[in-house]
């Protein structure tokens, strides 16, 4: 009887244990996330917007308020993407449990998310964890790989998810919700990730005959068979952010009297246009109204002036009030709340790319082709349907494979990135030194443009040990002596 009784005791129990754990759950919590709602949310984090501290430190324009900002490079501590990458693991996770295959469009655009996220963090700080990233408590404190094998790992990540994609659309799977970009086109994706493989690959270009990375045998690749590893063929398959009502365009009808007159065009950036003759100019911005004055038309590009970085921000505001400098076209920039779409990845640039590539010998072609090319689509985003005469002009017309031709390339893909493409006109600049960047008591840095950001200072209560092997593996400093303006391993 006694054993009876202690038998019912221990199933009452459990029981209770059973019915209390249920009434401990909260119905009104959802234990997990549909895999569409995770990826809307990492794409739209993608998008490093426009007219911010990015696009200033591109050299595309410059504040003269200095209550709103300055134009000085005192980087401090980079903004790492390991969130992000959490929710690409998570994404993949959910896609799995509600039934998806192993292989999957969400895995498949996973590894892309990884090789973007890496890529974008590594260029702005060197060193990485990347092997022991990303596993919890299990691993808590990751150990730094170096920029090589961060490179080498997203290259990887890149090369298996074209190939996952390709037997994705061969099998028919559309079953890709909550993309934002290519409303589940598995084939735009996989021309997205093929372009930003030869981004990539030009990053490394000072590491062009490295063995391990085989740069230019992977572009020569990607180049000669078009079946496997299709590209953007045109403006409209860019992978790029589209405005609306409810995320407003960072300049619209709401700010015009907030920044309008308290931001104008940079010297860098404006006078590559002046000195082509180039009709970008007159739909970007608007003439300096002290050059009207003098009797110029708005049709003069002597009438568009922008201002060097490197100005005192004092001076710069006086100018500015006087009417000598030119500020970004208040008709194309904030009569809208969608404004304009902002590239991530673009059609232009991989025609530069493409173009740098010949001009460097990696892949036959047609430089002048592809860089005629790229100057096309990006004339025709601003609604410049007719390049003939622009292309015509000497110093327009592609001086062949040769370092003037190069500097021409490079010249257009830094006009073409302007307000998109996050840092990618610094990357460039940092890579090649074009276009000059202008330097001054307004840069600040003991007037040096920096060529890195610092670690997040979350890495030193965290991880010190590891983050202070990575730098002086990278620098031969420790945490007190990292210094924004060291070179990395990719720019030596």
């Amino acid at each position: 009887m006694k054993k009876y009784i202690f038998s019912f005791l221990i199933i009452t129990l459990l029981a209770s244990c059973s019915d209390y754990q249920l009434l401990e759950q909260n119905p009104n919590l959802p234990t997990s996330v549909p895999s569409a709602i995770i990826l809307r949310s990492v794409l739209n984090g993608m998008n490093e917007g426009a007219w911010n501290g990015t696009m200033r430190n591109n050299q595309f324009y410059c504040s003269n308020y200095a209550y709103y900002d300055t134009n000085e490079y005192n980087w401090q501590y980079a903004s790492l993407q390991f969130t992000t990458l959490k929710n690409v693991v998570k994404l993949e996770e959910e896609a799995l449990k509600s039934g998806a295959k192993t292989l999957n469009p969400y895995s498949a655009l996973g590894k892309f998310l990884r090789a973007y996220s890496y890529t974008n963090m590594t260029l702005r700080v060197g060193d990485l964890p990347v092997k022991d990233a990303l596993k919890g408590i299990t691993v808590d404190k990751p150990k730094y790989d170096t920029q090589k094998e961060v490179f080498i790992q997203v290259l990887k990540w890149l090369e298996e998810s074209n190939n996952d994609l390709a037997t994705l659309i061969t099998a028919g799977d559309k079953s890709l919700d909550g993309d934002i970009y290519y409303a589940g086109d598995l084939r735009k994706w996989q021309k997205a990730v093929n372009t930003f493989r030869l981004r990539v690959l030009i990053h490394l270009s000072k590491k062009a005959d490295d063995a391990d990375l085989k740069v230019k045998q992977d572009f020569a690749a990607i180049i000669a068979n078009p079946t496997k590893y299709p590209l953007m063929t045109d403006l409209s398959e860019s992978l790029q952010y589209v405005w609306s009502v409810n995320n407003k365009y960072p300049r619209n009808p709401d700010n015009l009297g907030n920044n309008a007159t308290r931001e104008n065009m940079s010297k860098t950036y404006i006078d590559l246009l002046k000195n082509n003759n180039d009709p970008r100019l007159f739909v970007v911005s608007e003439p300096a109204e002290a050059q009207i004055a003098k009797g110029l038309k708005a049709t003069d590009v002597e009438a568009y002036v922008g201002a060097s970085s490197g100005e005192d921000l004092a001076d710069m505001s006086s100018k500015a009030g006087r009417g000598e400098y030119s500020f970004q076209s208040r008709k194309r920039y904030y009569s809208s709340y969608t404004g304009e779409n902002t590239f991530l990845v673009s059609y232009p640039e991989m025609c530069f790319n493409i173009a740098e590539a010949v001009n460097q010998g990696w892949v036959t072609g047609n430089a002048q082709d592809w860089y005629e090319r790229g100057i096309k689509a990006s004339m025709s985003f601003y609604g410049i349907s007719d390049a003939t005469a622009y292309l015509a002009q000497a110093s327009v017309k592609y001086a062949g494979n040769n370092a003037a031709g190069l500097t021409q390339i490079l010249s257009q893909k830094y006009i073409a990135f302007f307000q998109n493409s996050g840092y990618e006109a610094y990357y460039n600049w940092r890579r090649t030194g074009i276009p000059s960047f202008l330097i001054g008591a307004g840069t600040g840095n003991g007037t040096k443009i920096p060529l890195r950001f610092r670690y997040p200072q979350s890495e030193q209560s965290t991880n010190i040990d590891n983050l202070k092997e990575a730098l002086t593996r990278q620098f031969g400093v420790g945490i007190e002596g990292e210094n924004i303006n060291a070179a990395m391993w990719l720019i030596k």
